[in-house]
């Protein structure tokens, strides 16, 4: 019985069809979702470069007909609303906040990874156990104690409440638990202590995962409503969100204010995710979900 070799002589055509159909259907689907994405956006600036007859007539209108360029600075020369105050306010609460967040979670979550504790997995329950909280258990307590501190008005009573985060703990836990130990051995070998490990080995090769939680704890800072509307009683403590919501009350609705504020009030948001998204995504998929 003979046998017969194969013929490599001929190169086998492959057929790429199948992928072509699949790469042409995940592109629309990209692009759909992208268009979604951005309609809201487009909404914003629409409405906000129109008047309000315009912005409520039945006919629907694309673009403006007559671009009212003059709404930009309508919501700074609005005397019963100080937007850019408002806009100070809420950059400062942001900032300090995500600098805040960022030193005592990863502290946090670098003890209970990386130190030696008989307790350590009892902590770290108890700190998951917080995730179970509703907001609005603790809402009313948080408020007695920060009044009763005479931090009611004040960047105090805005930003150190809202410092410590369960989930923003627990995920830099998770990214310790996978960082690599022999880069903490050679610093531990060199004299440095846990701290020392920390501050010059860890945290400069961790700064992808810093700029990620940095810029998620940002964005929850500029979009915080309830409690700066409670704790900011006076104009001048007002955050941007409530500077936005003082534009709609029983009697009038100034369309294009509000629109326009709006479009002003993300445009820090929309710089730091732009400045930031390859890091966030970068970072979230350092997470590494271990146990």
């Amino acid at each position: 019985m003979t046998t017969t070799a194969p013929d490599i002589s001929k190169p086998r055509k492959v057929r790429h069809g199948g992928s072509v159909i699949g790469n042409t259907g995940l592109y629309v689907a990209i692009g759909i979702a992208a268009l979604l994405f951005l309609l809201p956006f487009y909404l914003i600036v629409r409405n906000a470069l129109m008047t309000d007859p315009e912005i409520t007539g039945e006919n629907w209108k694309w673009f403006p007909t007559d671009i009212q360029w003059g709404n930009i600075t309508e919501p700074f020369d609005d005397v019963t609303v100080d937007f850019g105050r408002a806009m100070v306010n809420s950059l400062v609460v942001a900032v300090l906040m995500t600098v805040g967040t960022l030193l005592i979670c990863s502290l946090a979550g670098y003890g209970l990874a990386r130190i030696p504790y008989k307790h350590a997995n009892k902590v770290f329950y108890a700190v998951l156990a917080t995730l179970m909280v509703p907001t609005a258990v603790t809402f009313v307590p948080s408020f007695v104690l920060v009044s009763s501190l005479g931090w009611v008005d004040t960047y105090r009573g805005l930003i150190i409440p809202g410092l410590f985060s369960g989930f923003t703990c627990f995920l830099f836990r998770q990214y310790f638990l996978g960082f690599p130990k022999e880069l903490e051995e050679a610093a531990r070998v060199d004299g440095l202590s846990y701290w020392g490990a920390y501050w010059r080995v860890v945290v400069p090769n961790s700064l992808n995962f810093f700029a990620a939680i940095a810029t998620i704890t940002f964005i929850s800072g500029w979009n915080a409503f309830l409690w700066p509307l409670v704790i900011g009683q006076d104009p001048s403590a007002w955050t941007v969100q409530v500077a936005l919501s003082s534009y709609m009350t029983n009697q009038t609705v100034n369309y294009h204010l509000i629109f326009m504020a709006t479009a002003i009030s993300i445009l820090p948001l929309v710089f730091v995710f732009l400045f930031l998204q390859r890091w966030l995504v970068q970072g979230v998929a350092q997470t590494g979900i271990k146990g």
